[in-house]
């Protein structure tokens, strides 16, 4: 048995499908094939259930990938270890990010940490939580930071910021307030609202009107601040985000307004997968956002 065995099997195992993974691998399907079946024969028994449509393993299958992911784990840890030793840290941290304050403080953490490791290199993506959540599950990225709730059992979570929610609110508008003066949920009962798109807000956001015995008009579901940010501008609702959403005002066409609730804030916690690797950068990475914070606080 050879590494390349064990990567190809990885592969078919994760894209469940030959013509995927040979895809993935750069090589043609009936090498892999055969390549998967010589595996097979060593170890005297089938990996994979093969029909038309899909792959599936078998449970012997579902046994050897568990160590064959640690093996490819232990390899590439390996290679990091002697080309670190050599060269100092390097690689890639994939990285994934909700909006608001989150594109800032992961700049600040970058750069900090790039006077100490001049030769990582970064690929970040943004979306909303849920999108975040799932790159994260599905090993997209290494490190990620989300707003709360946060999935405790699947991931580590590192509290690291909190901010209030506001309204965003277009001149002309009833309840526009050029000194910024915070704003009672109930004031906004009359008014349409523009929420963030993730299930949760709804009622997260219900909570600060229970008092009043009447839930909100909600307008509409925004992924992405901008837009919410871009449909208050034209009258289409209020938008109800984040504060970092004030950093869009370039002019006094609209208010941001603080709400007045206990619970109208928004935490954000750094997360990476418990039952994923981390590269030794990204390990690094999380070490110095750890130090960064603790010293913040």
């Amino acid at each position: 048995m050879e590494l390349r065995h064990i990567r190809y099997f990885k592969a078919v195992a994760e894209e469940k499908s030959f013509t995927r993974a040979a895809e993935k691998m750069a090589i043609a399907q009936p090498p892999l094939s055969r390549q998967i079946q010589d595996l097979e024969a060593e170890l005297g028994t089938p990996l994979f259930i093969r029909s038309p449509h899909k792959v599936e393993l078998t449970p012997e299958g579902e046994l050897f990938l568990q160590y064959a992911s640690q093996i490819l784990d232990l390899v590439n840890r390996s290679e990091e270890d002697v080309r670190e030793r050599k060269e100092g840290l390097q690689g890639t941290i994939y990285i994934a990010s909700v909006e608001g304050c989150g594109p800032r403080l992961f700049a600040e953490w970058i750069a900090s940490f790039q006077k100490e490791h001049p030769h990582v290199q970064y690929n970040m993506w943004n979306g909303n939580t849920d999108d975040v959540n799932n790159r994260v599950n599905k090993g997209l990225c290494e490190v990620a930071m989300i707003t709360a709730p946060y999935n405790t059992e699947e991931c580590h979570v590192l509290p690291v910021y909190e901010e209030p929610w506001v309204a965003v609110i277009p001149k002309g508008h009833p309840l526009y307030d050029a000194d910024h003066e915070p704003v009672k949920p109930e004031e906004l009962l009359p008014y349409n609202l523009l929420i963030p798109s993730r299930e949760s807000r709804k009622g997260e956001i219900d909570k600060w009107f229970a008092h009043t015995g009447q839930t909100p008009t909600i307008r509409g579901r925004v992924a992405h601040m901008l837009n919410a940010y871009e449909l208050s501008l034209h009258h289409v609702g209020i938008a109800i985000y984040p504060a970092t959403i004030s950093s869009l005002i370039r002019d006094r066409n609209v208010c941001a307004r603080k709400i007045d609730h206990p619970d109208a804030h928004a935490s954000y916690a750094l997360i990476w997968n418990k039952n994923h690797t981390l590269s030794h950068v990204a390990e690094a990475f999380i070490r110095h956002i750890e130090e960064e914070v603790k010293a913040e606080n």
